[in-house]
């Protein structure tokens, strides 16, 4: 997958600001993910945008292909979004997570991206959502209109619910950014940046969240790396 999928390369100035997009992220857990959920997988590699994030997907890519990678994390999209709109006088939209979560993000953005209209809706916190849940959440985000469409819902639901209806929705570009909606309300502190800059934001996160994270990182990271040494010898056969 690392092989076969575009991995986006560019600075995210380069993104279109005119385009409907669908923008995904991809990091070691997300790999591990799509190699048993074949449906994720697709969603991953039919994005029109699939970013970097995460320190293993960068050194896996330069093992496999030589191919040097930038890592953009989700927050990096979130915030270079917010700064587009801000310029532009647009409008986004905050698609999950809980009420009191939405609220500490409007009150924040409202101080910091004053000139950005937000509209926010928390689906059912389900399994799997049922038609009518999906109707109004659609409903909601067409009369809005906005240029850019946050899904925090957790990978990978967020990214397939965001391609399943992808035609149906009025928007700009769709973001599926999932921990950052828990980060900019401040219910969850970043890495300090200098962990970020060294690769060692996974650790952070694993020491701040070791009963939710340990599976992982503990055993996701070894299991990520089986998969790319599967890929890799696919690689020479292939030669």
């Amino acid at each position: 997958m690392l092989r076969t999928s575009e991995l986006y390369n560019q600075h995210l100035s380069e993104l279109s600001n005119q385009d409907k997009l669908l923008i995904s992220t991809i990091n070691a857990h997300c790999y591990n993910k799509a190699q048993v959920d074949s449906y994720y997988r697709e969603a991953l590699l039919n994005s029109d945008v699939l970013i970097p994030d995460g320190i293993g997907v960068i050194l896996a890519v330069r093992w496999l292909t030589g191919t040097k990678l930038k890592k953009i994390a989700g927050a990096d999209l979130f915030f270079y979004e917010m700064a587009r709109l801000q310029k532009m006088g647009g409008k986004c939209f905050f698609l999950g997570s809980r009420d009191d979560i939405l609220n500490k993000i409007e009150e924040r953005a409202a101080k910091e991206y004053p000139s950005v209209i937000i509209q926010t809706y928390s689906p059912p916190f389900k399994k799997e959502f049922e038609e009518e849940d999906v109707n109004a959440m659609i409903e909601a985000i067409n009369q809005f209109q906005p240029d850019v469409l946050m899904v925090g819902m957790t990978a990978p639901k967020q990214e397939k619910w965001a391609y399943k209806n992808y035609d149906r929705l009025n928007v700009g570009h769709i973001c599926c950014i999932g921990a950052v909606f828990d980060f900019y309300a401040g219910n969850v502190r970043r890495a300090p940046q200098w962990m970020i800059n060294t690769g060692l934001e996974w650790a952070f996160r694993f020491i701040k969240e070791p009963k939710r994270l340990w599976k992982r990182y503990l055993i996701g990271n070894f299991v990520f790396l089986w998969y790319v040494l599967n890929e890799k010898i696919g690689i020479k056969h292939l030669k």
